[in-house]
């Protein structure tokens, strides 16, 4: 069973997400938050799989409840997928770098949702449809943090390869076809990347591929 926060200030917006997801044999709503304080006190407590976190929040803003999060160890295992009201939201690619597994706009279709949460559950990236790689690509490219190019010495050259296609956004299916390798060997690929460079998951892999240099905005299709 996937166990789910739901993290919003808006009681209809989270009354709206609870009816869908415990409506899943799968799903199950673990609690609800009103502020991020209370996010982040509630995921503390419940330890849930996924939390819903909506950006902008009194008290404590989506943001900062995500880096408190994701900075605890005991936490690990908990994924944030962020919601923004706005596809070109300002705080997208912010969201990714405070450690949030991708980020969805409020409006998006069930199925979708429903996807979404269990996709990073899965270990993937999550993009919402409405909000294209290369909008991910525009933020990283205006980034002021230093490159963390000296970071990649610690990758062999396949798992710099393999890196440079979770960039440009393939899966690791298709990491397997374009390499002909085995989904299996494309997914330790990824995972020992992401152990060598001390990222949570795979967003941040891809946030750090375009950091490094090693994806370039406009290179995507």
């Amino acid at each position: 069973m996937i166990r789910v926060l739901l993290a919003d200030d808006q009681s209809l917006v989270r009354a709206g997400f609870r009816a869908l997801l415990d409506a899943q044999s799968d799903i199950e709503v673990a609690g609800e938050a009103a502020d991020g304080e209370e996010a982040v006190r509630r995921v503390r407590a419940l330890r849930p799989d996924v939390v819903l976190m909506d950006i902008r929040m009194p008290l404590l803003d989506g943001l900062a409840a995500t880096r408190r999060i994701t900075g605890d160890e005991a936490l690990a295992e908990v994924k944030v997928v962020m919601l923004t009201t706005f596809e070109l939201d300002e705080y997208v690619f912010e969201a990714i770098r405070s450690g949030a597994s991708g980020f969805l706009v409020k409006d998006t279709e069930p199925d979708e949702l429903l996807r979404a949460v269990r996709a990073v559950v899965a270990g993937d990236a999550l993009l919402s449809p409405g909000v294209t790689r290369r909008l991910i690509a525009e933020f990283a490219a205006r980034s002021k943090e230093p490159a963390a190019a000296d970071e990649l010495g610690r990758l062999t050259e396949r798992e710099r390869e393999v890196m440079a296609l979770v960039g440009i956004g393939l899966s690791n299916e298709e990491i397997a076809r374009r390499l002909v390798v085995s989904p299996l060997t494309a997914k330790t690929h990824v995972s020992r990347a992401m152990v060598k460079l001390g990222v949570r998951d795979r967003a941040q892999l891809v946030v750090l591929a375009y950091e490094s240099g090693l994806v370039r905005p406009g290179w995507l299709g």
